[in-house]
């Protein structure tokens, strides 16, 4: 009888999910192994909600957005009943191992069950963020900065129209990556991330400087960038079940926008992206990353590495620690934060 791989998707979706499950369920079959789907990340294997997988169902997924798994930030760790079924339903679904494709709290699940329970599992990353440690990207970033660059973009043309400063919103909750690299890629005049807080005197200055110049400027803020006189009580915000700040109000587009005229007189409007970042197809560069990464977790499933992520490295596709992938987040680093000095 062939071995039976589960596969699930937690956490946030973003584009290349489909491919990765599609890489993972053709590698799984060519080693003899049937996949079976668990649906809304782990709130599935809580509660033992399972779907077919096989090569006919996911021959075409790989251009779709989103994930047919379904997905949730259910943490089975936040109550102990949760785990215990997790570990029961591992064993009358009859796994031999399981594939988890998500971000750090999906793959930090993981990595517990692994070292706690030596539970047969195996990471694959995924996060439009691209704050997982261990790997040089991952799938769904690509999509969403190329679609935040299309955007900000779009904000330049009306902005030169209007006379205007425009500033543009893009998700990060902890890191700056999409913000930085659509900033870069646009030809943004200033950028704000969470790795540094905001001088309020220096955007004041730049934004006069160019628009002196030019008569219109772009901004590009993260969702959790901050200015460094704007103080808040963290503990009056909402939590999700993995501690994160939920970040769906906080408006620091509208922020800056709103003191950018303020202290400049200068008309200025924002607009946030939002969610549109998380959807529809995945671009090349993320289909090729999702569908290696995918099959290089069969591969470790094949091998019996367990407790280990499939991750790019170089132009390679490795096996490494999920413990060390997920053990501190990669955050836009020294060599990142000097060239941006250069360009904004």
């Amino acid at each position: 009888m062939s071995k039976k791989i589960g596969i699930l998707t937690g956490g946030g979706d973003c584009p290349g999910l489909n491919p990765a499950i599609r890489g993972c369920v053709y590698a799984a079959e060519k080693y003899g192994c049937q996949c079976v789907g668990l649906t809304d990340g782990w709130k599935g294997l809580v509660e033992g909600l399972t779907m077919p997988l096989n090569k006919d169902l996911v021959e075409y997924v790989i251009g779709k957005g989103g994930t047919i798994l379904g997905t949730s930030r259910t943490n089975p760790f936040k109550k102990e009943e949760n785990v215990k079924s997790c570990l029961e339903n591992f064993k009358k679904l009859d796994l031999h191992a399981l594939v988890a494709m998500g971000g750090e709290d999906t793959l930090g699940v993981a990595a517990r069950f692994y070292k706690e329970y030596k539970l047969n599992v195996v990471g694959v990353p995924k996060t439009m963020d691209n704050d997982l440690n261990a790997t040089d990207y991952t799938f769904g970033f690509d999509t969403a900065a190329t679609k935040a660059m299309e955007a900000a973009e779009a904000l330049i043309d009306t902005g030169r129209s209007h006379r205007r400063v425009m500033v543009l919103e893009v998700m990060g909750r902890h890191a700056g990556w999409v913000a930085l690299f659509t900033a870069i890629a646009a030809s943004a005049d200033y950028v704000c991330i969470p790795e540094k807080k905001t001088n309020p005197a220096d955007i004041v200055a730049r934004i006069k400087e160019v628009y002196a110049r030019k008569h219109f400027a772009l901004v590009v803020t993260s969702e959790a960038s901050e200015l460094e006189e704007a103080g808040e009580n963290a503990a009056m915000r909402e939590l999700d079940q993995f501690g994160h700040l939920i970040l769906r109000d906080r408006g620091m587009g509208e922020r800056i926008a709103g003191f950018i005229e303020k202290q400049t007189g200068i008309e200025t409007r924002s607009a946030v992206i939002g969610h549109m970042q998380r959807g529809g197809s995945p671009t090349l560069f993320d289909r090729m990353l999702a569908t290696r990464v995918g099959v290089k977790a069969a591969q470790l499933v094949r091998d019996g590495k367990f407790g280990m992520m499939s991750a790019l490295v170089g132009n390679t596709i490795v096996g490494v620690s999920l413990e060390k992938a997920t053990g501190e987040l990669k955050t836009v680093s020294k060599d990142w934060l000097e060239l941006m000095e250069v360009l904004f």
